[in-house]
């Protein structure tokens, strides 16, 4: 017997995935000629013979669910514990899944919603891909937190974050007026539009601004662990001293790379600048002290929490975009070498 998603059932009744899954939860805002087109096609594909489809119109969701993309991700996992702070005032009980930052978080999102019966997700750390049409595809209200959802085209996903592009081209500008033109930035994917694009984005605006070249080959993908962006500046400080500044996109980034700078006799900032993103108390307690891009924590969680809590009442999606602060530390310095050559 062939097995049908709820893409086939969309394509066959002529609508979209989101209004199959509205017509399968008892949604009231359905016509009844589609309720009763969409149902024709359910139960001649015998789409409600699954299990969780059968139960749709009679189980209500339990939980919300927030995914950290990243179980070793000092910013995400305070972030986390903020969200269940604010949550307290919700009658919606939260639960938080741990991932490692190579996992699918749709995938974990499906499974949670096939299995737990969660009614809606919180996304931290996630990337907006060809992956989140697991998010349009299963309907549930979903806040993607850190991250730009405004044109991704999803119905029924919020999001809350800061203007990274605005951000990181500061923190490029304040590298740039420190007279550090070779500047190497350590990040995530670049492609795309999600969160560290958007990042390098922004560093790329100030350098055009400038009027600097950038070698593509002087940006690193790292993991956002410790471990992770030590090894990968290991690797790469051992052929490019020519380097004396680092863009990270985040505090721990920034850790790791200082480190491998000092095995390698490279001094902070003396001899290399470091940046950081985020603004964790890790940065202000570094040694040197991380300049940093503060993401308003308390704020971001409170308004992702009541995001999904106003959606799942049956509120419209929204977009908030939350002010960032950038913070000096003691990690940029003016550049010295710069100067020698001027």
């Amino acid at each position: 017997m062939e097995i049908y998603t709820i893409r086939d059932i969309a394509r066959k009744a002529g609508v979209g995935v989101s209004t199959v899954s509205r017509v399968l939860n008892g949604r009231p805002d359905v016509s009844e000629t589609t309720r009763k087109r969409v149902t024709e096609v359910v139960e001649a594909c015998g789409f409600v013979q699954n299990r969780n489809a059968r139960n749709l119109k009679t189980t209500k969701p339990v939980f919300a669910a927030i995914i950290v993309r990243g179980r070793r991700n000092m910013f995400l996992s305070d972030m986390a514990e903020e969200m269940l702070h604010c949550a307290q005032g919700y009658k919606t009980p939260f639960i938080v899944k741990y991932i490692d930052e190579e996992d699918d978080e749709f995938g974990a999102m499906r499974q949670l919603w096939n299995e737990k019966r969660a009614g809606g997700f919180i996304l931290l750390g996630s990337r907006i891909d060809e992956r989140s049409e697991i998010v349009a595809s299963l309907g549930m209200p979903c806040v993607f937190a850190t991250v730009d959802a405004a044109g991704s085209g999803i119905a029924n996903a919020s999001s809350v974050c800061i203007d990274d592009r605005a951000a990181a081209r500061e923190v490029m500008d304040r590298l740039l007026a420190n007279g550090h033109t070779n500047v190497a930035v350590f990040g995530g994917n670049s492609e795309g539009n999600d969160v560290f694009a958007r990042r390098y984005q922004g560093a790329m605006d100030s350098l055009r601004a400038h009027g600097v070249d950038f070698n593509p080959e002087h940006y690193v993908v790292t993991r956002f662990t410790l471990t992770g962006a030590y090894e990968s500046a290991r690797r790469f400080f051992e052929g490019h001293r020519e380097i004396t500044a680092v863009l990270a996109m985040s505090d721990t980034v920034a850790a790791g790379v200082i480190r491998a700078l000092w095995e390698l006799g490279l001094r902070v900032p003396q001899d290399v600048s470091v940046t950081g993103y985020d603004g964790t108390e890790m940065a202000k307690y570094f040694i040197p002290a991380i300049d940093t891009v503060r993401q308003p924590t308390k704020e971001i969680a409170r308004e992702s929490v009541k995001l999904l809590c106003e959606m799942l009442e049956g509120g419209e999606r929204r977009d908030v975009t939350v002010a960032y602060e950038y913070v000096p530390g003691e990690s940029v310095a003016a550049c010295r070498s710069c100067a020698r050559e001027g």
